[in-house]
């Protein structure tokens, strides 16, 4: 019998940021699925809230959270729900179950991204450097999301916290070229 083949991260032998303030890690295999529904179908949004604990945002540029599943929001129409490593089959079943015969989509899209996380004092700093959202506490904050470009990269950027910390989600083809730039970006705060 062959060994199953090894699960490779897109960025695997990448170093990270050496500035303390602005570090940076990957979070590869976090599971990420694509749900598309009616926000207005209660019935909906009960069984995705029973599928994997929370109903999908409402609000633009919300998340909803519950244990370690986050659902982001991506559009009236649409979510990512991001799961714990190896724990997006499970979710995508129960999703698939609790939607059955309902108008609804849900794409497993785990191998596409992969998610750089990104935190400390100058996480802030680094991101604005090629980022045109507003990030200032004010106008963006923990429990937030948006979809955005950093350097001509597509990415979705999910504040965690106040520290602040940021889970950047971005196509694994874009993926090197963000960490080189991100780990560049945070030779300032060295």
């Amino acid at each position: 019998m062959a060994d199953a083949p090894t699960e490779m991260s897109p960025l695997d032998g990448r170093a990270g940021s050496r500035a303390d303030t602005a570090i940076i890690v990957e979070h590869p295999h976090l599971g990420k699925i694509n749900l598309r529904g009616d926000a207005g179908d209660q019935a909906f949004m009960d069984a995705v809230a029973g599928a994997v604990g929370a109903a999908p945002p409402v609000e633009a540029n919300t998340v909803a959270t519950a244990g370690k599943n986050s659902i982001l929001w991506l559009g009236p129409d649409e979510w990512l729900v991001v799961t714990p490593e190896g724990r997006q089959g499970e979710a995508e079943a129960a999703l698939r179950t609790a939607l059955e015969g309902r108008h609804a989509s849900i794409v497993d899209g785990t191998d596409a991204r992969t998610t750089i996380r990104l935190h400390g004092a100058h996480a802030r700093d680094v991101l604005m450097k090629g980022c045109p959202l507003d990030l200032h506490p004010r106008a963006f904050g923990p429990g937030q999301c948006a979809q955005s470009i950093l350097v001509k990269a597509d990415v979705l950027i999910h504040q965690l916290d106040d520290a602040p910390t940021y889970d950047i989600y971005v196509l694994c083809s874009f993926s090197r070229y963000l960490w080189d730039w991100l780990a560049d970006a945070a030779t300032e705060f060295t």
